[in-house]
């Protein structure tokens, strides 16, 4: 299968700039996996897709301020995206720069963070930041929201709460689980007044989320590393769905990543780790039934993942419908709500 089947053109004038005026104002694109139907709705409509016996998994990272501009001790600016912190002092990072930083040259973050650049690993840069008790805690002091690429302007006071989920507790993510980004509490509130059940699970999306496939053939495609969690509450949740014949619905692709890489023996099971599960078409899906998402970018890993569950016809059919009705796309865009055809289990 090559990266081209996974191609579909989007008028720039889609892409969402801003988020829209109140979370739940945004459309819902409901798909049939199965029979590749199509349905406009309002995300506030959401409940009434849901039964009492349905099991919502959410995913609880936080998104950290993890953009620092800034200059290099030779007086070049340097531009730095923390990827991950590694413990207190140390963090994994990705630099630009017109020339990229040795070992042992000094950085200079936001007048104020003094970094040494450690080494490097692959893509990243490990640093050690100087003179602080906690890099999350300098990161929360004089960081900056890190908004996606397509997202073509400065960051505002909105977004600080705005690209952030509500339920948001797990500092770690450098990117945030967009599908959460619609619920406010008023939703949640209604969905536990009518009694369905809601579990989390954490996984902290990096920046490799936004990393393009640059191999036609997709399975020579190299995933990046994410962390995650799935407790053994959780997993019992899943259980108890799956026997009361209610559905296990995820909400957005990295609750579906941390599901499934829980599931990967063929049941799940409680897992902390690493994964670099790689979703796409003839992919067996072993626990999620149905799932709420954004749109998502041409040829992308999640483009493929939602394909995987939905059939790759009925996704490109769906988002050739979202076009032609002016969806709003990608991280402050608009949603949709697909539930699983049922050869990809």
């Amino acid at each position: 299968m090559k990266t081209s089947d996974f191609k579909f053109d989007l008028p720039d004038e889609l892409i969402a700039q801003y988020p829209c005026s109140e979370r739940g104002a945004s459309r819902l694109l409901c798909l049939d996996g199965d029979s590749g139907s199509l349905s406009d709705r309002m995300f506030a409509d959401l409940p009434s897709l849901l039964t009492k016996d349905d099991l919502l998994v959410f995913n609880n990272t936080r998104v950290i301020p993890a953009r620092l501009l800034g200059h290099k001790d030779s007086g070049g600016k340097v531009e730095v995206l923390i990827e991950r912190i590694i413990d207190d002092q140390r963090a994994l990072a990705h630099v630009r720069s017109s020339k990229s930083p040795a070992p042992g040259r000094r950085l200079k973050l936001e007048q104020a963070l003094d970094v040494e650049v450690l080494g490097r690993q692959d893509a990243l840069f490990e640093l050690q930041f100087l003179n602080v008790s906690s890099v999350l805690a300098a990161l929360e002091q004089h960081g900056r929201m890190p908004l996606p690429p397509y997202i073509e302007r400065e960051v505002d006071a909105a977004d600080l709460h705005r690209y952030q989920t509500v339920y948001a507790r797990e500092a770690g993510a450098v990117a945030a689980p967009t599908a959460g980004l619609h619920f406010d509490e008023k939703l949640l509130a209604q969905i536990d007044a009518m009694g369905i059940e809601r579990a989390e699970v954490t996984l902290h999306v990096g920046a490799g989320t936004f990393q393009p496939v640059r191999v036609e053939n997709i399975t020579e495609h190299q995933m990046h590393s994410e962390w995650l969690e799935v407790t053994e509450t959780v997993c019992q949740q899943v259980r108890a769905a799956r026997a009361s014949g209610g559905r296990v619905i995820a909400v957005g692709t990295t609750s579906v990543r941390a599901l499934e890489s829980a599931s990967l023996s063929g049941q799940i099971e409680p897992y902390q780790g690493e994964t670099d599960i790689f979703i796409y078409p003839g992919y067996r899906f072993r626990s999620v039934d149905a799932m709420v998402t954004n749109f998502h970018l041409s040829e992308s890993t999640l483009l493929m993942l939602v394909s995987a569950f939905a059939g790759r016809d009925h996704i490109l059919g769906a988002y050739q419908h979202a076009v032609a009705e002016r969806y709003r796309f990608f991280s402050y865009g608009d949603a949709m709500f697909i539930t699983r055809n049922s050869s990809a289990c």
